[in-house]
């Protein structure tokens, strides 16, 4: 087993230097989140799962979703719903169906407050569009692809990719979405797609 965290592993080794440098990619997220989170009083999952609500449908906005979405505990997930709600930022709607179960839905202050949080990626947004476009290509292809095969090896618990989608298939060696009827370049490929159908194993 290799040690990224060694210096001669990870300077002698390119495979060492691509994982350490997704690593430090990673400490940039927190502490751009951090500054956000500082700024507002809130903690960084709270303002994750914010701008998650606001961008997902209802059936998305559950506890337990919500708990497989982020890699969390539901009690963690609950909590954090909980002190989102004390501060009005967000509101719990009953099932109509089920008076057990409710969906969180953003209040006013809480659409206001992802408004003024969520642009916290917006440093990195800036340089890659700076980046020429084949460039953004060969990496956009290599990240969704490290994405799905880390759901497959089940680090990641839920994705709504094109990879494990219902609708995507492989015709003649290119990639195809049923749903769409058509072929699917490497800059089509989806993160998040709200017709995300997951596929029966």
């Amino acid at each position: 087993m290799k040690n990224i965290f060694d210096l001669e592993t990870q300077n002698n080794t390119l495979d060492g230097k691509i994982i350490a440098g997704f690593e430090r990619l990673s400490q940039v997220f927190r502490v751009l989140l951090w500054e956000k989170a500082k700024k507002y009083d809130l903690s960084p999952i709270q303002i994750q799962l914010l701008i998650f609500i606001k961008h997902h449908s209802g059936n998305k906005s559950t506890v337990s979703y919500l708990a497989k979405e982020f890699n969390l505990s539901k009690a963690t997930v609950s909590d954090t719903i909980k002190i989102l709600e004390q501060k009005k930022y967000v509101v719990k709607a009953k099932n109509i169906t089920d008076s057990r179960s409710y969906t969180i839905e953003l209040a006013t202050a809480g659409l206001e407050i992802v408004l003024l949080t969520e642009d916290f990626t917006n440093p990195l947004y800036d340089i890659m569009t700076e980046t020429a476009e084949n460039d953004k290509i060969v990496l956009w292809n290599t990240i969704s692809s490290l994405i799905h095969q880390l759901h497959t090896l089940q680090v990641i618990n839920v994705q709504s990719t094109c990879y494990n989608c219902h609708y995507f298939s492989q015709q003649n060696g290119n990639n195809h979405c049923k749903l769409l009827e058509m072929k699917l370049e490497t800059t089509d490929i989806k993160l998040d797609c709200h017709d995300h159908k997951p596929r029966r194993l």
